[in-house]
Formats: structure tokens, C-alpha cells, sequence
């Protein structure tokens, strides 16, 4: 559970995110890409930073114009530079293992949001450990995680939860027809080897994929599959906020195969906005006692849904409907039946929440 939020004012809250200029940390890798043309179609100023000049430049089709910024995660001074004037930074350059610490750091020297779309869990446990009051003593939102594997089941659950103030059991279970790493998967896979957390029992616990399969009901259309146990980052995040002994995630097979075949090609634009035709089911699963509560998002390329979910939230930072400062989960800082609802249909093609229970 995190602590009760400060008053401290939050640098930028109560400022639209038209006419705002964000960095964009790693914005030429794929998912990078996403959020940049998020951020353009919203009003926003994408500033570029990463460490290729060559291949920031070459963003100049996506977004003209946009100013760039070469920078490495082990120079201080560098990144100090590539955030100077911006409103806000989005980290979406993995492995977050390496990127995220020194991006965090110079987000709070700079005194402006950081935002990220990792989805390794150790990530997301340091900063909740490590960087939780010096964000505080900043007045600045640090959100790890807002991505389709963090974010999405962290606002899925919290919008089962409702009026619950705990759970027994949280289980999310994802349901992907294929799943086409791109390089960074690759390369975030390779470096967070042996890394996997699983929150059971009150605490989180390593894990590793061994565990056996188990059939799994997901909602129609997918219906009864073989799945597995997963690590997912809302496994991190949820417990930050949600009184719950147990939070767990399971996948069905189909991408489970995918993701570990050196063969699976690269995802490839399959419509005009640059999204794949991989399909996704997620199902938040809430149990308290006898009861359960459930929600329920779909929708198309989990890399590309991303990028609305995490510059939704930074413009719910900026404006000041998300305002607490610290580490902060997206089911903690924000509304998280309004904040899905603003997802759909454009992102989410389904979304199934329970009733508002009443006050």
C-alpha cells in the first residue's frame, strides 16, 4: 500500500498537454514511434532524445520538424540537457534494466514528470523502494509501468475492485492470438533472464516458466485455452495500492510460443496508423470472499495500445487529474473507469466494467 499522497504541488498539474513539450526518451524504437505520433495527434511538441543522431534525424517523416536531442543514460550531463525545457519525459527506451534509474534521476533534476512504458518488474520495484519520497520531496509524478503489460491490468483490476477496499485474489488473464516481438522484447527478455517476480502470499516471490499448463475460460470469443502462469508488471504495481495477498497473471499458450521461437518474425503494419493485426483479450478477475467482480479490455497491437495509454495519463498528470506526486501505480493516481472509458473504442474495441457501485 503506498503512503497517504502529499500535498505538494506537482510540477505542471493544471496545464493542458496541447502546446506542451514532452521527451521522448528512445524515440525512435518501435513502440517509441507510437507514442510520438500519440503525442502529435494530441497537440503535443515531442522532443526526440536518444543516442543515435542518425536515427533520431530520420524521425523527421513522423514528426517534421521536431527538435532532437543525442543523449546517453550514462552521461548526466547529456540527459540534463536533452530534458531542458521539456513539460515532461516518457521513457520508452529498454531495456529499462539500464534506462530507467539515470532517466528517473534526471526527471527530478529537472523537476517534471516521468512516465514509462517498461515492462520489467524489477523496474518498477526499485522505484517504488528506492525513489518514492525524493519524488515526493519534488512534487513530481513518477509512473512506471503505463503500458499494455502494467498500466492496462493495473486500471482492468482497480475498475473490477470498486467500493471493494481489498481482495482476497487478483488474477489477470491475458488472452493474445500471436504475439511478434520486436527487438527490444528480444533484448529486454535477454537482459531481465531470471528476473521474474510473482506477488503471492503478501510478497513478491521469483518465479521462472517451468510450472505446468492449466486450462483457463477466457471471455468469448477466445473461450477455454491452455494457459500459464505469466510475470506481468501489475503484479508489482497493484499491491503498491490494493490490499490483496495474491495477484497473478496468466497468458494463453499461442504467444507464449511465439515469444520463445527465434523463428516469430517482428510485428508488421498491417493499417494506415502503423498497427499490426494482433488481436488481445485482458479479464481482471476479483475475488473477495464468495464474490468476484470482473472487467474486461480487447483490442489491437499491444505495443501499439500502449502509446494512448501511457500519454493519457500524462495528460491526466499535467492537468491535475492525476496530481499526487511519488511513485504512483495508474490505478492509484487516476480514475480508472473514467480513464479506460477515454481509451474506447478508438483504442479499446471492447471494454466490459461493472456497474459504479454507490456511494
Amino acid at each position: 500500500m503506498s503512503n497517504t499522497p502529499s500535498t505538494t504541488a506537482v510540477s505542471g498539474a493544471g496545464v493542458p498537454l496541447a502546446g506542451r513539450t514532452v521527451a521522448v526518451v528512445g524515440a525512435y524504437g518501435h513502440t517509441g514511434r507510437f507514442v510520438v505520433a500519440e503525442l502529435l495527434r494530441r497537440g503535443a511538441k515531442p522532443l526526440l532524445v536518444g543516442r543515435n543522431r542518425e536515427k533520431l534525424e530520420a524521425l523527421g517523416d513522423l514528426a517534421p520538424g521536431a527538435p532532437v536531442r543525442v543523449a546517453s543514460t550514462a552521461d548526466a550531463g547529456s540527459l540534463d540537457r536533452a530534458l531542458a525545457g521539456a513539460s515532461a519525459v516518457v521513457n520508452c527506451a529498454g531495456p529499462f534494466l539500464e534506462t530507467a534509474l539515470p532517466v528517473v534521476d534526471a526527471a527530478l533534476r529537472a523537476g517534471i514528470p516521468y512516465l514509462d512504458v517498461a515492462a520489467e518488474q524489477g523496474v518498477g520495484a526499485a522505484l517504488f523502494d528506492t525513489y518514492d519520497e525524493r519524488a515526493r520531496e519534488a512534487g513530481v509524478v513518477v509512473a512506471p509501468s503505463l503500458a499494455f503489460y502494467g498500466g492496462l491490468g493495473d486500471l482492468l483490476a482497480t475498475a473490477a475492485l470498486g467500493d471493494w477496499p481489498d481482495a482476497d485474489e487478483i488474477t489477470l488473464a491475458y488472452g493474445l492470438d500471436s504475439w511478434h516481438p520486436t527487438d527490444g522484447t528480444r533484448r529486454t527478455g535477454e537482459s531481465n533472464a531470471g528476473q521474474h517476480l510473482v506477488y503471492t502470499g503478501g510478497e513478491l516471490r521469483p518465479f521462472d516458466y517451468s510450472q505446468d499448463a492449466f486450462p483457463w475460460d477466457f471471455p468469448q470469443p477466445l473461450g477455454t485455452q491452455d494457459a500459464a502462469a505469466f510475470a506481468t508488471a501489475d503484479q508489482v504495481t497493484l499491491p503498491r495500492h490494493v490490499r490483496t495477498p495474491e495477484v497473478r497473471a496468466v497468458m494463453n499458450l499461442a504467444p507464449l510460443r511465439d515469444i520463445r521461437s527465434a523463428d516469430t518474425p517482428a510485428p508488421l503494419p498491417a493499417d494506415a496508423a502503423g498497427r499490426s493485426a494482433q488481436t488481445f483479450l485482458v479479464e481482471a478477475v476479483v475475488r473477495r470472499g464468495e464474490d468476484t467482480r470482473r472487467a474486461v479490455a480487447g483490442g489491437r497491437d499491444i505495443y501499439a495500445v500502449t502509446a494512448p495509454l501511457v500519454v493519457e495519463a500524462l495528460e491526466r498528470v499535467l492537468d491535475g487529474r492525476g496530481a499526487a506526486p511519488g511513485v504512483r501505480a495508474a490505478g492509484d493516481v487516476f480514475d480508472a473507469v473514467d480513464f479506460l472509458r477515454a481509451l474506447a473504442p478508438d483504442h479499446l474495441t471492447r471494454l466490459d466494467l461493472p456497474a459504479r457501485q454507490p456511494a
